[in-house]
């Protein structure tokens, strides 16, 4: 997933480095989440299940992006991702509109 702007800030400046380690630790490939624990999709090639590019991403499994324990971090595909990041989004778009609302 891209890092938002309003959220780079909380990265740490050898992120990209971070990045490297863990696709190197994947192989660059999926390293399956819980809900697809033997996903594997190959970076850059047609999803296996999707046929979509995958673009292997790298998750906080906390979404804390200040902790990057290689043991905190995973190589995921967008759908494994997405999958895994679904309920933490859902909550953060409530809490917008919660706060939102209250500014009105």
């Amino acid at each position: 997933m891209p890092i938002r702007p309003e959220n780079k800030k909380l990265y740490p400046a050898n992120w990209k480095e971070i990045r490297a380690r863990i696709l190197e630790r994947a192989q660059q490939c999926c390293e399956g989440s819980p809900r697809y624990p033997h996903c594997s999709a190959p970076n850059g090639e047609p999803h296996p299940v999707t046929g979509s590019k995958v673009v292997l991403t790298i998750a906080h499994l906390d979404h804390n992006p200040g902790n990057n324990a290689p043991a905190n971090l995973r190589a995921w595909c967008q759908r494994c991702h997405n999958t895994y990041d679904a309920p933490h989004r859902a909550a953060n778009r409530r809490r917008r509109r919660e706060r939102e609302s209250r500014e009105d």
